[in-house]
């Protein structure tokens, strides 16, 4: 498929709709002005002008993306960080977004997680496995190794008790 070929007018009032739509990050609005035909000074221009109306905020991105993603995903700061890092996301944005995940919250999902999955893993005979699949899970979720030590330790006092 070619790209699509538009004047720098169209390609503005597309992409407003395209912005308007759900928070987008800036490397992700370039990509799509670049499938429009645009060379690059007429890119940056209506990156400036998309930034001056505030339909393109990469803090407010940030926030947004990381609390859904944390929300709905159940996913952990440590990918949440990792996919921010990936769309070209400034380090004080991803800061700003990560911050607005509530502690509480964090660890509350994070051994919600841990029970569901070890509900998963009763079939499982060997505890050292059924320790290193638990574990392995939560870190590919994106979690913090040493809170999934911790949660997964305190699992297993309670199992023990």
């Amino acid at each position: 498929m070619s790209p699509q070929h538009l004047t720098p007018q169209q390609a503005l009032q597309k992409i407003k709709h395209f912005c308007a739509y759900q928070e987008r990050c800036h490397s992700e609005v370039k990509e799509k002005l670049y499938g429009y035909g645009l060379h690059k000074a007429e890119v940056e221009d209506i990156i400036s002008k998309l930034i001056e109306e505030d339909y393109l905020n990469e803090e407010r991105f940030a926030v947004q993306f990381a609390g859904g993603h944390f929300r709905l995903k159940k996913w952990g700061r440590v990918k949440i960080r990792h996919e921010l890092k990936q769309r070209q996301v400034s380090e004080y944005c991803i800061r700003k977004g990560l911050r607005e995940i509530p502690g509480e919250d964090y660890e509350h999902t994070l051994r919600r997680l841990a029970e569901e999955k070890l509900a998963g893993l009763r079939r499982e005979k060997n505890h050292l496995v059924k320790k290193r699949k638990l574990h392995d899970y939560l870190l590919r979720k994106g979690y913090e190794a040493e809170l999934i030590r911790e949660v997964v330790q305190r699992l297993q006092n309670e199992a023990d008790a």
